[in-house]
Order: structure tokens, then sequence, then C-alpha cells
């Protein structure tokens, strides 16, 4: 009898531990299901699932059903969810100063953002820490691009267009009113709603070409500018909430296999970015305004006006700039004196060489 009561005893308190040592991640993003980029992350899933043996489950929320990115964060803050995946509209409602990445026409090439996006990092995830999360991984939606029902032929085309803002977005703010763009502004949740109305309130959006597909845009616009504007980032992340209840064996892999998913899916985007154009065009998306012919001033004029108004709200402060300046000023000059050339110190304001910034990865 007396042994029977201990089994019973041992039995419940195993059945407790179990239950205690089981955590529920709930995770949020805006990625339609059925992507080579949802594929990854449910490959994730399953890895973290099966490498934790069941310790970490997640209970996903994919396409947008929680809501717009700013909606998830609310959500995080107040624990109803605990993660996700973030464009850097959402990245810049966490920690501003990471969006210095996405400043338009900043980099020439995806080597020169990888540089100072990995020399950075460090500091992007204490400034994450600080600001309650935990930053998994950095993946990248891609080179984005103008697509509308109208041609584009010059910025002053851009000027005459009921351009998509995405509404709250202080670094598109910036860039339009430096552009004296008027942007209608929208969740990103309307956006297709819009573009599909008889009198819907925009002609024109910006996303990657990969993004266009998925989020099923193009099949409402006509056509697309070859420049990119930016290269448009993305975050992995958990709140600390969250995380610091997790051993020290669970954090390790999230942060591990999350790095390595978010590594993936920034590769993959890269390819896919580069896939859709074909696509698009095969389904009638016109290409058009490409770097000759457009003004370089013109741009850069535009984008150091858009640095300068989110210098002075401290959205992304002097001194980050100065050492996104600083880091890619090094890098150009070491690859310059590697091809044996003599260095041209690089500023961030500055116009660029007769190659247009991103023309590398553009074509």
């Amino acid at each position: 009898m007396v042994l029977r009561a201990l089994c019973l005893i041992l039995l419940l308190a195993f059945s407790g531990s179990s239950i205690a040592n089981t955590y529920v991640l709930k995770f949020a993003t805006l990625m339609p299901t059925g992507t080579a980029w949802s594929k990854i992350m449910d490959d994730w899933v399953k890895e973290v699932e099966q490498k934790s043996n069941g310790r970490i489950k997640f209970k996903m929320y994919s396409g947008g059903v929680m809501g717009d990115e700013p909606d998830v964060l609310r959500k995080i803050r107040k624990g109803q969810l605990h993660g996700g995946m973030f464009t850097g509209y959402g990245i810049g409602r966490i920690y501003s100063p990471a969006r210095v990445l996405e400043m338009p026409f900043l980099f020439k090439n995806v080597e020169e953002s990888d540089y100072v996006r990995e020399q950075i990092m460090p500091d992007l995830e204490v400034g994450f820490r600080e600001s309650g999360f935990e930053l998994l991984g950095w993946p990248e939606v891609g080179f984005i691009h103008f697509f509308s029902t109208k041609r584009i032929t010059s910025v002053d085309d851009i000027r005459k267009l009921r351009i998509w803002l995405w509404q709250g977005d202080p670094l598109g703010e910036a860039f339009f009113n430096a552009a004296n763009i008027d942007p209608i502004p929208l969740s990103i949740i309307d956006v297709y709603t819009q573009l599909s109305a008889k009198h819907g309130s925009i002609d024109t959006v910006y996303t990657s070409t990969f993004g266009a597909i998925a989020l099923q845009w193009y099949s409402k616009l006509k056509y697309a500018t070859r420049i990119p504007l930016t290269n448009a980032i993305g975050g992995l992340i958990v709140s600390n909430r969250f995380y610091n209840k997790l051993p020290a064996d669970l954090q390790q892999l999230l942060k591990t296999t999350g790095t390595a998913m978010s590594d993936e899916i920034r590769l993959n985007a890269r390819e896919e970015n580069r896939k859709s154009i074909g696509i698009l065009e095969k389904n009638g998306i016109e290409f058009m305004f490409d770097w000759d012919e457009v003004d370089m001033d013109e741009l850069l004029a535009i984008r150091d006006n858009a640095a300068t108004y989110l210098e002075q709200t401290d959205y992304i402060p002097a001194s980050v700039f100065a050492k996104t300046e600083k880091m890619l000023a090094d890098y150009r000059n070491r690859a310059v004196n590697q091809s044996n050339d003599e260095p041209e110190p690089a500023q961030v304001t500055s116009e660029p060489s007769a190659q247009s910034p991103a023309q590398d990865i553009s074509d």
C-alpha cells in the first residue's frame, strides 16, 4: 500500500514537471502560407519541436490573421502572442535605429549591406534586448520597387500617383515628404482591397517582386520600376518575457536554429526575387524607369533630406548614421585597395560612383 502510494506521488510529480517544462510559442507573421518562405519556417518549427523533444511547441498564425504588424506587437506586449517575423516597419516599432539598413540608395550591392549588417549586429541585439525582445535572426524581404496601374518614367510621374504608405511608418513618411509626394496611408491588410475596388484610394504600391506575387497585388497592377528604393530588412523575434523563462539549452536552440532559418530565408529571398521578375513579366507587368533614366542628384538629395529629418526626430540617431557611414567607407576603401585602384572616401550622403546604387543586384 505504501509502495503504491509512493509510486503515485512520483507519477504525479513527474507529470507536473513535464507540463511545467513545456513551452508553447505563439508566433505570428504576415507571410502567407504556401510560399517558399513559409515552407522554410515550417521546417524550422518542426526542427525546434523535434530537437527540444517536444518541450517547445509552436502555435503559428500566418497570413496576417493576427492583424497588421502593430497589432501583432501589441498582442506580444500583452502576452497574447510571444513572437513573430517582422519587416522593417515592425522592426522600427521595436528598435528604430536598425532601419539605417533600409535607407534608400545607401548600398551599391548586397555585399555592402551584408557587411554593415554583420558589423552592427551586436548593437542591434542589445537594442532589441533593451526594448523587451530577443533577436533570433535577420531574414530579408529584398529590393523594393514601385508597382502601379500607371506608367512611371520619372520622379515627377510618381508625384502624380496615389501611392500607398504603410500607415504609421516614419521612414516612409520621411522619404515621401522629402520627395514632395503625398501618399495614402493604409494598413497593409487593406492594400489588396483598395487595389481591387473600382474606385479604390490607391493606384501604386511598393514591395519586393516576390512580395507582389505572394500578396497577389501584381494581379491588379500593370507597371513596375526597375530602380529599387532599398533592400528591405526583416527580423525574427520573441519577447523577453517568453525567452527568459526558457532553460538555457532551449534559449540556445531557438537562437541557433532561428539564425540558420533566417539566413536561409535571406538567401532564398534573393533568388525568389530574381525569379519573380520573369514571372511578373510573363503575367503582363512591364518594368520601366531604369538607372540611365534617372537624375541621381535628385534621388540622393531626397535621401539626404529624409535622413536629416530622421536624425532630428531621433528615429535613426545621427550617431548611427555616422557609424554606418564609417563602416561603409572602410569597406569600400578596402575593395578599392584590393583592386589596386586609388581609394575614394565614400560618404553615405554623397553622390555615388558612376555605377548606380544597387545596380549590381537589380539587373
